[in-house]
């Protein structure tokens, strides 16, 4: 693995550092200065405007080809992009579950006419998607989903209920897991859908959490007719009733390449400064460091993860080891940054808004337990 970077990735560093700057700073000001989360309505309004800032430029998915609206780029752009962009302290993308979640899936099994109607509106940020993955009753064991898709003449019926569905309440489509077969179990008769959120028979109820955000949503489908038109190219990632084929290839991109290192690479250096502003003691100090080191260690990791898929590789259930590292590597920043604040924690400020965001990051993408399930039998090979 090379760890120097070429000199068109360099100018390519150097041109994306002299336009966020400029561009930030410009943003700020339209915005009034103060910026909102993106899972309230005032936060997404305010960030749309900066996705459609990013998007005319050509930053949206510099690694998409220009097509779809991205720059003909690489896996290794976007990790140069991730770096600065966290770097320079850039607001977080409400794009992010069509972008980074949605698309790869896209790109393996949709046909040329799904990415052609897909990808620019989701680049441009005229289409926001959510995922429709967990249920009531289906949350880390997937297979278990009941909500129901049934084929009729021209289309889909749906019925059933999605929860807990990050930005539901903002978002324009939803893509999510349908069980087509009745008679099946588990991970047989799935199907994969991309889905309006303004048909008739589709309810969206967005409910507060415990920060006050109010961007989670339910989703319920009572009856709702999906046409096969609904979305260009056909409604169905990848084949009727082989929706698992679908989800693999989604969650793989949301376990190993989701949340990439620049960002917490950006936040360990956050708490470094932090560190040193108050004085910290020689444990915080080293506490300090060692979280510093396992966000370097990540990024080596994730280097390694793009040379495998640069040279034709894939991931596979490697991606789990990634989950964990990066949510339990989340969770321990903020806490330390906690501990070095004190009493001036329990104020509502980034770090405490980071900490209560990061507590989930177990949860989703597949809860860690499950993870590290996947990690002893399918990379380890220890028995079940």
């Amino acid at each position: 693995m090379d760890l120097t970077w070429s000199d068109e990735q360099r100018a390519f560093r150097a041109e994306l550092r002299d336009w966020l700057e400029p561009n930030l700073a410009e943003w700020r000001q339209q915005i009034g200065g103060s910026e909102f989360s993106g899972d309230t309505r005032q936060g997404v309004a305010q960030q749309l405007a900066w996705e459609r800032r990013l998007y005319a430029a050509g930053w949206s998915a510099v690694w998409w080809p220009r097509r779809y609206g991205g720059r003909d780029g690489t896996l290794w752009d976007w990790l140069i992009f991730e770096e600065e962009y966290w770097r320079a302290g850039a607001p977080q993308r409400v794009t992010q579950n069509g972008i980074q979640i949605l698309a790869p899936a896209l790109f393996e099994l949709g046909t040329p006419a799904q990415r052609d109607a897909v990808l620019p509106r989701m680049a441009a940020a005229a289409d926001l998607w959510c995922q429709g993955w967990s249920e009531p009753g289906a949350g880390s064991d997937l297979a278990a989903v009941a909500s129901r898709a049934r084929a009729v003449d021209g289309g889909w019926v749906l019925d059933g209920q999605k929860t807990w569905t990050t930005r539901g309440a903002f978002c324009t489509h939803l893509f999510g897991l349908f069980r087509s077969d009745p008679d099946s179990q588990r991970h047989r008769g799935l199907t994969y859908l991309l889905v309006p959120l303004d048909l008739d028979g589709i309810t969206v109820r967005g409910f507060g959490r415990l920060d006050g955000d109010e961007g989670f949503a339910e989703v319920f489908f009572d009856g709702a007719f999906l046409p096969d038109d609904a979305v260009g190219g056909g409604v169905v990632l990848g084949e009727p009733g082989r929706g698992w084929d679908a989800v693999i290839a989604t969650a793989g991109a949301e376990r190993g390449l989701l949340r990439s290192p620049g960002r917490y690479q950006a936040t360990a250096s956050a708490l470094i400064e932090l560190a040193a502003a108050a004085g910290a003691d020689r444990q915080s100090r080293r506490r300090a460091a060692e979280a510093w080191m396992k966000a370097e260690a990540f990024r080596l990791r994730t280097l390694e993860t793009v040379t495998v898929l640069d040279e034709g590789g894939a991931v596979g259930a490697e991606a789990s080891l990634a989950k964990l590292w990066w949510s339990e590597l989340d969770i321990e920043l903020h806490e330390l940054a906690l501990d070095l604040l004190g009493p001036e924690a329990e104020l509502e400020g980034p770090w405490s808004k980071g900490h209560q965001f990061a507590l989930a990051g177990p949860i989703y993408a597949g809860t860690n337990e499950i993870q590290r399930n996947i990690v002893a039998e399918r990379v380890l090979g220890l028995p079940r």
